[in-house]
């Protein structure tokens, strides 16, 4: 009579066992096509990127071929200007760039541009070079909501 309840148990017991390493499987198999599906078209696209600026061995592309990976604005320790921390990469196989030009632009919460600022980044990058400048740009216009900075050419050499 306690032998059958115990034989019960031990099946009932086992088959959970399975249940749960099922969907302890399905669960990694998801997370792995997750992470697959979003890393897969940005590996991709940059290598497109870069060969259709080198296509033409003639023409520098700077604003093509400088990439920015990372920007980011503060303000410095008085609050008015702004401060600027830019990792730019170079993704050329042919040509080195540098005297790097930028426009800074800040915007209100209704898409008004308070202020557009252009300058030069006194930078360096050789083919395949990623390099991290900080600067300080103008004054911080009050009721800045969004700011935007794009690479608008260089000096290219080969």
């Amino acid at each position: 009579m306690f032998e059958a309840s115990q034989s019960k148990e031990k099946t009932s017991s086992s088959a959970g066992i399975w249940i749960g390493v099922g969907v302890i499987l399905v669960i990694a198999v998801v997370a792995y096509f997750y992470v697959n599906s979003r890393s897969g078209p940005a590996v991709a696209t940059a290598p497109l990127a870069s060969a259709g600026s080198n296509t033409l061995p003639g023409k520098p592309d700077p604003v093509h071929d400088l990439r920015i990976v990372n920007v980011k604005m503060d303000k410095d320790p008085t609050g008015n200007v702004a401060v600027w921390s830019v990792d730019l990469r170079n993704t050329s196989t042919a040509y080195s760039y540098s005297n790097i030009g930028y426009q800074t632009t800040y915007i209100a919460g209704d898409n008004s541009v308070l202020l557009q600022n252009t300058g030069k980044v006194n930078l360096s990058l050789d083919p395949g070079d990623e390099q991290t400048t900080q600067f300080r740009d103008a004054l911080y216009p009050s009721g800045t909501a969004i700011y935007k900075f794009v690479v608008t050419g260089a000096q290219a050499q080969r």
